[in-house]
């Protein structure tokens, strides 16, 4: 699908904020750890994706209570649903110079109780256009692989279900998004009220 920037100036696509906080020490900490198993920005982003996808449990598959929603918190506590999970990519790939965004899907189990489900774009040295990875973590049943040619995704849309891929990639999550992680004093109130819709 073609992907569309909120902002054409790519250098919102790198920029630190207090939620993708890649100027924090404990991101920096991790970034210089990969970075040292690759040696170009392929290999960087593959390793950074494969740390967040197996390093960092989804908290709806741990059962950890915590919501996180700052990159260096979900990097600290290895915890995060994929909101959190795809905050802590973006800051891993941008403080390696690599831009990255967030993007979403409205996902839905049988047409029903629909999910804003949260997504990585990322835009590699040489490459024109961007590409969706999945870092939310496989587990039977989700098989998500870093795949800039043919996405690997965790689900595919199914649009006679009502479930859509927005195009639009953000530098920052959206207000929605940010809001409901902000304010949820556990992940049992976050379930409660994740978006239905951007």
């Amino acid at each position: 699908m073609q992907l569309n920037q909120q902002f054409p100036d790519i250098a919102a696509y790198l920029a630190a904020d207090e939620v993708i906080d890649h100027e924090h020490p404990r991101v920096r900490e991790v970034a210089a750890d990969l970075a040292r198993e690759a040696d170009d920005a392929y290999t960087y982003a593959r390793t950074a994706f494969t740390y967040v996808r197996d390093t960092v449990p989804h908290s709806a598959d741990s059962g950890d209570p915590r919501v996180t929603w700052r990159a260096s918190d979900v990097l600290a506590t290895r915890n995060g649903i994929c909101y959190a999970k795809s905050i802590a990519l973006t800051a891993l790939l941008r403080a390696h110079g690599i831009p990255a965004g967030l993007c979403y899907q409205r996902l839905a189990d049988d047409g029903t109780n629909p999910v804003v489900h949260g997504l990585v774009a990322l835009r590699l040295p040489g490459h024109d256009r961007w590409a969706r990875v999945d870092p939310r973590g496989n587990k039977p049943g989700i098989d998500a692989r870093f795949s800039l040619e043919e996405e690997r995704l965790a689900w595919t849309v199914r649009r006679h279900l009502g479930e859509v891929d927005y195009p639009t990639v953000y530098a920052a999550p959206p207000p929605k998004i940010l809001r409901t992680l902000r304010s949820a004093r556990d992940r049992t109130e976050l379930w409660r009220t994740l978006p239905t819709h951007l």
